[in-house]
């Protein structure tokens, strides 16, 4: 099994399928400074607070529960381009791609933020989120 199907079945719970790896691999480079995908933890948060729904994401690095959100709704915040980026990336139709990112990026910023908030400096690189995601 190899890394990235090991930090999946921990943010996961063990449930794990094909392309978890391929997926979890696009959520950290989405949340990772600089990353080409997504911009980084900070523009996800904008993104979200800009469609209305801070609140969903201040749940996911807030300390308490993690408010759900639809496969349509992460359509919305995050736009048909980055879907289809990600779709391409997992080898999914969009909807699919969107849906398995909503069950999954919650559980991802909830773990890379354990202090109940985000660090100022952004999440740092990939090797660092592979990193924190890893430590128990």
């Amino acid at each position: 099994m190899g890394l990235l199907d090991s930090v999946l079945g921990m943010v996961t719970g063990g449930q794990q399928g094909g392309g978890n790896a391929a997926l979890i691999n696009v959520v950290v480079g989405m949340l990772a400074n600089n990353s080409q995908g997504g911009g980084g933890l900070a523009d996800i948060v904008g993104k979200f607070q800009q469609a209305g729904m801070g609140d969903v994401v201040a749940s996911w690095i807030g300390s308490g529960q993690n408010a759900p959100i639809s496969a349509d709704q992460l359509h919305n915040v995050l736009g048909s381009d980055t879907i289809a980026n990600i779709a391409q990336q997992l080898g999914l139709s969009h909807g699919d791609a969107a849906g398995q990112l909503a069950q999954v990026l919650p559980q991802v910023m909830d773990k890379l933020t354990p202090q109940g908030q985000a660090p100022s400096g952004g999440l740092g690189d990939i090797g660092s989120l592979l990193a924190q995601l890893t430590q128990r």
